[in-house]
Order: structure tokens, then C-alpha cells, then sequence
């Protein structure tokens, strides 16, 4: 666990926004110094700047522009963040994208699912590597929380499939990061990050924004891009209130977790135990899995 938080330093990725910048904002108003990274040069410099605000005591926050899917960008990140601090000792994985597939998968272009992965998947390996060695060198107690979502963590919401399928290969490749700490007999935890109990309003509808053109979409699209503002005028309606979750309280929860060595940061709300029970009851049944038709409906 990690409990004393003045003067250490926390690295979060996806930062220019969000719940990243919530967190970044939140670390520091406890002391920490945070490197904010993000691929958004001008969002980020604003970030760091209202980070700063907030800063408690001699917190220092700098910004490292930084593309998650490029290993190399993120070992620049991670040079960057240790020879400006004495040391590294939250690493937050939380950048991620929604793909902007469209219809089922079989239709889907390979472009958009090497998209979400190099992002949300490997851009989480990319910090594995390049921030625990020197973490675990450092013989000092640390944490990494790496960011999945009910949408894929829990269980998939079938008409967002890509997404869905990166944040659940976060949640095994925390585990397994998880078991391979305690193995090394380490002094960092792990965490995996549920964003919620409620729809959170982010960045994440409008990912297409920042998409490489390495992975451009080779045809237009057949729809507009869905957006926070439709889905809740869908749900209006359907009759059916759009409960929210303001980032900064998922940024709590981060930070809960970071201070009490909680792997599952799952706050209860919005549905997911039940949908927990249901998708475990299925497995242990060998039944078909119902509960997606329900999901797709709750």
C-alpha cells in the first residue's frame, strides 16, 4: 500500500482530459508531483497548467507529450519522468480510444482493431515495461492502476465489440501483472480501474480526433460518429434517465484504491453486480450467454 503521498510522483497517461486530467488534478492537490502525458500537445500544456492550480505544498507537474502505442515514445516518457523526479512511484495506464467500427465485427476494417489495441492494450504493456523495472528497483512501495471499463471488464456491450475486447485483455493482463508482483515478492500493487458506477463523460466518444494516420480508416464511414450528447438524448427518449459520473469521482476511486492496495477499483451502482452474478452463473451453468440481451437493454 501506498499511504504517504506528499513528494511522491505520479505518471498518468491520457491526461489532457478526462479522468486523466481528474486524476493528474487530484494527485497533485495531495502533494504528488505528476508527469501528465497525453498525445494532445496543445490540450496538455493547458492541462499541466490547470494542474498547477490545484498543486499542494512544492508539487511539481510537468507534460510529456506521448504516443502510448509507440514503445519508444513511451521509454522517452518514462527517461523524461525519472530524471526529473527521484523517483516514480503511481504509474497510471489510462489512456485508451474507442475504435469507430461500425455494424458487426465481420464487417469491421483490421484498422480499427489495430487502432484500439495498439492503444488500449499494448499502450498498457508499453508502461509495464517501461516504467516497473526502475519501479521494482527502487525497493519502495508503488502502485500502477491501468484503466479497463464495465463495457468489456464485466462484460461485453456488443455493439461497441472492439472496445469491449480491449478492456477485457486489461483486466487479464492485470491480473496476470498482479500474481507476477506478488511472485517477485515487489513492493508494488496493481490495480484495475472500472470507470463508473455511471456513464462518465470524457473524451473517449471523440477519439477519432487523434487517430494515426498508420491507422486510418480506408473507407468513410456509413454513419456519423456517435457521440455523449445522442446517447442522451436516446436515452431521454426511451423514457429512461442518463444517470453520470463526473470524472473527479472516478479519480477518487483511483486514488482510494492506490491508498488501501485494492485490486478491483469497482464502485457498487449502474448495474454491474448484477451483471457480474449473471455472466458468473452463466459460466457455471454452461449456458448461453442471455444476459448480453439483457445488457444491451438495461
Amino acid at each position: 500500500m501506498l499511504t504517504d503521498l506528499p513528494g511522491k510522483t505520479a505518471v498518468v497517461t491520457g491526461a489532457a482530459g478526462g479522468i486523466g486530467l481528474a486524476m493528474a488534478k487530484l494527485y497533485a492537490a495531495e502533494g504528488m508531483n505528476v508527469v501528465l502525458a497525453d498525445v494532445e500537445e496543445p490540450a496538455l500544456a493547458k492541462a499541466v497548467e490547470a494542474v498547477m492550480r490545484h498543486r499542494a505544498g512544492e508539487a511539481e507537474a510537468i507534460g510529456h507529450v506521448t504516443d502510448v502505442s509507440l514503445p519508444e515514445s513511451v521509454q522517452a516518457l518514462a527517461d523524461r519522468a525519472f530524471a526529473t523526479f527521484p523517483s516514480v512511484d503511481v504509474l497510471c495506464n489510462n489512456a485508451g480510444v474507442g475504435s469507430g467500427a461500425e455494424g458487426p465485427m465481420w464487417q469491421h476494417e483490421r484498422s480499427d482493431w489495430q487502432w484500439a489495441f495498439a492503444v488500449n492494450v499494448w499502450g498498457v504493456f508499453h508502461g509495464v515495461q517501461a516504467f516497473l523495472p526502475r519501479m521494482i528497483a527502487q525497493d519502495t512501495p508503488g502502485h500502477v492502476v491501468n484503466t479497463s471499463s464495465p463495457d468489456g471488464g464485466i462484460a461485453p456491450l456488443p455493439t461497441a465489440s472492439v472496445y469491449a475486447v480491449t478492456k477485457a485483455a486489461i483486466v487479464t493482463l492485470t491480473e496476470a501483472l498482479y500474481a507476477q508482483l506478488k511472485q517477485a515478492d515487489a513492493k508494488i500493487g496493481a490495480s484495475v480501474l472500472f470507470p463508473g458506477p455511471h456513464m462518465v463523460r470524457t473524451g473517449l466518444w471523440e477519439s477519432y480526433r487523434n487517430r494515426p494516420e498508420r491507422f486510418a480508416k480506408s473507407r468513410p464511414r456509413q454513419t456519423p460518429y456517435p457521440t455523449l450528447e445522442g446517447w442522451e438524448q436516446a436515452m431521454k427518449a426511451a423514457g429512461r434517465e442518463a444517470l453520470m459520473t463526473e470524472p473527479e469521482e472516478v479519480a477518487a476511486h483511483a486514488l482510494e484504491g492506490i491508498r488501501t492496495g485494492t485490486f478491483w477499483i469497482l464502485p457498487k451502482g449502474g448495474g454491474s453486480d448484477d451483471m457480474i452474478r449473471r455472466r458468473s452463473q452463466s459460466m457455471l451453468e454452461r449456458s448461453n450467454p442471455g444476459y448480453l440481451e439483457t445488457f444491451i437493454l438495461d
